[in-house]
């Protein structure tokens, strides 16, 4: 049964590894489909029969009566520039932890703003209101051993291009003072 996923992305590795506990690698076949909504809406339209998606995403399908098959929880990291300032990433990261305090009493609050980030042509076949909060900030330190466990497992899968330097964890790890 092929599984849509993205281009490796979180949808494909965290598919490739909850989907081993079930099946033998000759048995998962995924397909690069496109954008988290592109998944949606292939779904919707029945020309998948599974795709890996989460937050927004999966709140839609669950609300139009598709079923979870697997978890495929992940963790996710942030992506920031060379140059930027670390007073600022640690002023933002508290800014961060504040709206996740926020959104963790008064959910309600908020989830109006799921409209923003959705196309018209979702927004019209949903309620935003019986969505969750969607992915919760969680602030845990990526250890060395975290980042080896995942180098190694990506490793063995082949997600690497083989003539790439490997990654440094000292390379992928920005350590900022906590701000606030």
């Amino acid at each position: 049964m092929p599984v849509g996923v993205g281009y490796h992305s979180g949808s494909h590795y965290s598919a490739l590894q909850e989907l081993e506990q079930f099946l033998e690698p000759s048995q998962i076949e995924l397909s690069y489909v496109g954008l988290p909504y592109d998944r949606v809406r292939l779904m919707l339209e029945r020309r998948i029969p599974a795709a890996n998606v989460f937050g927004p995403q999966y709140y839609t399908l669950e609300q139009l009566g598709f079923r979870k098959l697997v978890d495929t929880t992940f963790m996710m990291g942030f992506l920031v520039a060379e140059d930027a300032d670390v007073q600022d990433v640690a002023r933002y990261f508290a800014a961060l932890r504040r709206a996740q305090r926020e959104i963790d009493l008064r959910p309600e609050r908020y989830k109006h703003y799921w409209l923003r980030e959705m196309p018209e042509d979702i927004q019209r076949i949903v309620d935003v209101r019986r969505f969750g909060p969607g992915e919760r900030l969680v602030w845990e330190p990526y250890t060395r051993e975290m980042f080896e466990q995942t180098h190694a497992w990506m490793q063995a899968h082949a997600l690497f291009d083989p003539a790439a330097a490997p990654p440094r964890y000292e390379d992928a790890i920005l350590h900022a003072a906590p701000v606030g």
